[in-house]
């Protein structure tokens, strides 16, 4: 067998753990597969003496990156530092000296993924980050390899594990938000600071780079319209049930003849749709092709071994490439530039809940100020009257989300309308 192909890794946290144990535990079967044993010489630290729970020798652990980025032994870097810096500086000084970069580092992918590619081009080396959306579920290369002949038309999904837990759970017990997010950080699916996950910001990320792949055009994360679950109330969940609805917060990408529209938010999807299904901290994302038709990715979405192993799947590609001399093949794909939609021209239906005075006429005020943006209604239910005040919950048609702000606006001016306590977008319907 070729001698071994050596790998630099950059950071021992949740998932550096996870690829360690994979490369290691697994090298027999690895290098059959690859066609040579892949073996980490250097791994990069901050404090060599923790104690990390792994059987490493401590000679391979350094805290001089240069000692991996100098080394021509090492082909292949693998960066799971995460955030932008120092990542970012590192990822580009591997490329530029040749070696192949695996990142699962979805910050600097969505934000940075330009510069990374260009220099990697320049060096002829691997760019590869499928460990950077969804963990273990396979979806980069699936896009960019397996359907590549088709003309992708919609990438939706559920591509945060957090929020879906906590969704999942006010779905199941009727809790509320703040009750979920305490659940979730007990469990650890959930940070100290949850901000990035329940705010959007996370799965925006997450969509951008999916995106940019699905439609051959470049899109960063500054380009998705975001709105994260911190205003979903235990009434929405239950409104929703009654409606046949569940409420996920879904990344959904589409490519329409306005342009390519890509946004985050809480939506109203039914029960009968494949996502409704996907519950906890599991991960789904639904495309559709052209010739394809649809298909569904399903699996956990994080954690150290699902990442890693995205990772090592990673490397071993890198390696298999080295072997037979033909890394720098996988280009970037962002060859077009197509338009953006403006989130003002996306049309949906819409689910609205208002607070209002309880008396006669109210009902018909509200028809008749949706109906002057040319805002037509589905679904009407009054509930929880006190003989003062009442509750009203509305399913439009389909229309544009223009409209529908403008709308709102009129509805809120009128003296009988207490408050628009929500609005949700509504999808999946045929």
């Amino acid at each position: 067998m070729p001698e071994a192909i050596k790998i630099g890794l950059l950071g021992l946290g949740t998932v550096g753990r996870g690829v360690y144990k994979i490369l290691t535990e697994n090298a027999a079967s690895i290098a059959c597969k690859v066609g040579a044993p892949v073996q980490i010489k250097r791994v990069l630290v901050r404090e060599p003496g923790r104690k990390r729970g792994l059987e490493i020798e401590p000679e391979m652990l350094t805290v001089d990156v240069n000692e991996i980025l100098d080394d021509p032994e090492i082909k292949v870097v693998v960066e799971v530092i995460g955030g932008i810096h120092p990542a970012l500086e590192y990822a580009l000084a591997a490329l530029e000296r040749g070696k192949s970069l695996v990142t699962a580092n979805k910050d600097m992918i969505a934000l940075h993924g330009r510069e990374l590619f260009a220099a990697a081009e320049t060096s002829g080396a691997d760019l590869l980050f499928e460990g950077s959306v969804a963990g273990g579920i396979p979806i980069i290369r699936p896009l960019k390899q397996c359907l590549a002949a088709n003309r992708i038309r919609e990438v939706m999904g559920i591509i945060n594990g957090t929020t879906n837990y906590m969704l999942t759970r006010m779905t199941r017990e009727g809790c509320d938000f703040n009750l979920a997010l305490e659940d979730a950080q007990a469990k650890g699916y959930a940070e100290a600071n949850p901000a990035a996950d329940v705010e959007g910001m996370d799965a925006a990320r997450k969509l951008a780079i999916l995106a940019s792949i699905a439609f051959n055009s470049r899109i960063t994360v500054n380009d998705v319209h975001v709105e994260g679950i911190t205003r979903i109330t235990s009434r929405d969940i239950a409104y929703a049930r009654e409606l046949n609805y569940v409420i996920k917060l879904l990344g959904i990408a589409k490519e329409t003849p306005e342009g390519v529209e890509v946004r985050v938010h809480p939506t109203f999807i039914p029960v009968t749709h494949p996502l409704a299904a996907v519950n906890d901290e599991f991960n789904a994302i639904f495309v559709r092709g052209d010739a394809v038709g649809e298909t569904m990715f399903f699996g956990r979405g994080a954690g150290e071994m699902p990442t890693g192993s995205a990772v090592a799947a990673d490397v071993m590609d890198a390696a298999r490439n080295i072997l037979h001399g033909v890394s720098g093949m996988i280009s970037c794909t962002c060859f077009e530039n197509k338009p953006l939609k403006p989130v003002g021209l996306v049309e949906c239906q819409y689910y609205v809940r208002l607070q209002v005075a309880d008396r006669p006429g109210v009902l018909a005020s509200i028809a008749y100020a949706f109906g002057d943006k040319e805002v037509s209604l589905a679904t009407v239910l009054q509930k929880h009257t006190n003989g003062q005040n009442a509750e009203i919950v509305l399913i439009t048609h389909r229309v544009q989300e223009q409209n529908l702000q403008d709308a709102l606006r009129l509805v809120e001016r009128l003296s009988s309308v207490n408050e628009v306590s929500n609005f949700i977008r509504v999808e999946g319907e045929s």
